[in-house]
């Protein structure tokens, strides 16, 4: 396959939920990889709660901020840690296609909503998908660099349909999602179309539901307290990182098979977040000056 080695420079800086941009580079035969991800829930808690553990004390001093928690734990081989933990936040959903479900967080720039939400997630290697058998189409049928995207968007499909559509999400009180138990109610959440009890081991692969199960537990003793049936588990969280890998060349950061192709940030899988994705672009950007001062000295 020949590929234009013009003059002109396009970087690739597409959104890591930017799944026709991955079909169209495999339908095209340009390369792309399979790369770790994570996937898992978000969890909210009253943030009088959150602050009560983290300030040691049961009312929050009015000159302290809300406070925020980060927590990482090794379960059975696999990382789970929190991500994006929004103090004073709120659930919104995130979905980018119909009949998919996806939830998000953020917080107002004054931090007064009484949520504490943050997502906690699970590293999924591509060794975790050998047994995936696929949702619409047989695992057969899917191209190794893509099972990831597909593994992803089979468990927002459950999400979706587990809770009746209309994006409400499934939910589960954080105890009882621990012991296995169907929630008989829900306690208030920030998720504004609203949340519906749901055994969650009916929405998330095994390896997931057990390795959050340990985690929680294990969470519960870092933090007295987290553990607690006034806190919502709400599915799913499954965009914290990108499923496929653009590949690049390590010094001129352009595709292998096209010189003129810059893939970049975090659909591209070099970024994990805002600000690294933002310092990615200035490293491309950077990258593509020098090769046009060197185009145009000579």
């Amino acid at each position: 396959m020949a590929f234009c080695n013009c003059f002109y420079h396009v970087v690739l800086a597409t959104g890591h939920s930017a799944r026709d941009i991955f079909l169209l580079l495999n339908e095209k035969n340009i390369l792309i990889e399979q790369k770790p991800f994570a996937l898992g829930v978000r969890i909210e808690h009253p943030q009088q709660i959150i602050d009560s553990i983290q300030y040691h004390c049961a009312v929050r001093d009015k000159f302290l901020p809300p406070a925020s928690y980060s927590l990482v734990e090794q379960v059975n081989g696999h990382g789970v840690f929190s991500f994006c933990m929004c103090p004073g936040g709120i659930i919104a959903p995130a979905s980018t296609a119909p009949g998919e479900l996806v939830v998000n967080g953020w917080s107002p720039s004054k931090r007064n909503n009484p949520y504490a939400n943050s997502g906690i997630v699970v590293q999924v290697e591509p060794k975790d998908l050998a047994n995936f058998k696929g949702y619409d189409e047989p695992a057969a049928n899917i191209p190794q660099q893509l099972l990831g995207m597909y593994f992803q968007q089979s468990v927002e499909r459950r999400a979706y349909n587990s809770a009746g559509g209309n994006f409400a999400a499934p939910a589960q009180r954080m105890a009882d999602f621990t012991n296995n138990k169907l929630s008989s109610s829900l306690p208030g959440c920030s998720y504004l179309p609203g949340i519906t009890s749901v055994d969650l081991h009916t929405v998330l692969p095994p390896f997931i539901h057990k390795t959050l199960q340990q985690a929680f537990k294990d969470f519960g003793k870092k933090m007295r307290g987290y553990l607690t049936n006034e806190a919502v588990v709400v599915a799913t969280e499954s965009r914290t990182s990108s499923p496929v890998r653009i590949p690049r060349t390590e010094k001129t950061l352009h595709h292998p098979q096209i010189n003129n192709l810059y893939p970049c940030g975090e659909g591209a899988g070099y970024a994990g977040g805002i600000v690294s994705a933002a310092m990615d672009g200035e490293r491309v950007a950077s990258t593509i000056i020098q090769h046009l001062n060197i185009a145009v000295n000579k």
